[in-house]
């Protein structure tokens, strides 16, 4: 059976994620989650308004939302490509029904971009609520996973990884931390909380400031206000920060013992490349701090956090998959 036509839609799958999920950092991280006010179209039109009279009258149909090309632009372009995942999905269950494989795959990544479409909605339509905009990212997360592990399942590899098998339990407590890690990362950016601290290793010049746990984690925040630039506190992003640092530093020395662990020569390509993309990512981290969050730098820790979830999956499913070649 010729996989090929699965490999090539799973791997464009996955490349397309990377950029929706950059392309909608760089939306977030521009203030510009909101560049249009409904969806899916924007100021009622199929594309976005351009001319002098288009403009007025999508002024018209939104007055408390004027329009402003350099944050419509970034908001249209992540909802095409993630449109463009959909029509992918669409394709990888056809040839899974024809081929009858990976039907289960392939249909629970239809359903779950179909989800991110409702997300996507929601975002837009409760404006921006920081647990909405939250589960949004872990969707794309999920969908980015799940088009990685149909195009290694189409390899169909055989080759056994005895040093992941007998440390499974390693492995997945790893990967429970790094979602609880790239939880906190959402957190701290859908509430704002980044700039709570641009020093280090104090915090607004404090080694213990002052912070507020209560508010900064209550994760059902009132519906109808307007959550862009955030409605918490100081103290409350205080606490999202911070717990953010912690959980950057237990995920930190957790997977350097991990991959010490892991090493061996079977594994060595894969303990190097998590191993570069763990330091890259603590880098890019510590340098949204001491750069005062610039966008390029905020937008390559998404990006690379993304990469360190996926890390984590490719071990996982090399720990735990079946060996004799069938799918």
């Amino acid at each position: 059976m010729n996989y090929l036509t699965t490999k090539v839609f799973s791997a464009i799958g996955v490349a397309f994620c990377f950029v929706v999920i950059g392309l909608g950092a760089w939306t977030r991280l521009a203030d510009a989650g909101l560049g249009c006010p409904d969806w899916p179209g924007c100021y009622g039109f199929v594309t976005f308004p351009t001319t002098p009279d288009e403009i007025a009258i999508a002024e018209n149909l939104y007055p408390d939302s004027p329009v402003e090309i350099d944050k419509i632009i970034p908001e249209v372009v992540h909802r095409w490509f993630a449109a463009s995942l959909g029509l992918l999905a669409i394709a990888l269950l056809f040839i899974a029904f024809r081929e009858n494989k990976l039907k289960v795959e392939s249909a629970t990544l239809l359903l779950v971009i179909i989800g991110q479409g409702i997300f996507g909605y929601l975002t837009v339509s409760l404006k921006l609520h920081p647990l909405i905009v939250t589960s949004h990212l872990f969707g794309a997360m999920i969908a980015t996973s799940l088009f990685l592990v149909i195009f290694m399942k189409s390899l169909k590899i055989t080759k056994t990884y005895d040093v992941l098998v007998r440390n499974k339990t390693l492995i997945i407590i790893g990967f429970v931390l790094i979602i609880f890690q790239i939880f906190l990362g959402a957190w701290t950016s859908t509430n704002y909380a980044a700039r709570a601290c641009l020093d280090l290793p104090y915090c607004q010049g404090q080694l213990v400031p002052d912070v507020d746990f209560k508010e900064g984690f209550n994760l059902f925040q009132s519906i109808g206000p307007n959550y862009l630039y955030g409605q918490m506190s100081n103290e409350a992003r205080v606490a999202i920060h911070l717990t953010h640092r912690i959980g950057a530093i237990v995920v930190f020395f957790y997977s350097l013992f991990m991959a010490f662990k892991l090493w061996s020569k079977e594994t060595k390509p894969i303990i190097i490349g998590f191993l570069v993309v763990l330091f890259t990512q603590v880098f890019l981290g510590v340098n949204n701090v001491l750069s005062s969050l610039p966008l390029w730098n905020a937008v390559a820790h998404n990006i690379v956090g993304v990469m360190l979830f996926l890390s984590f999956v490719i071990m996982t499913f090399l720990g735990f998959r079946r060996t004799d070649g069938n799918i």
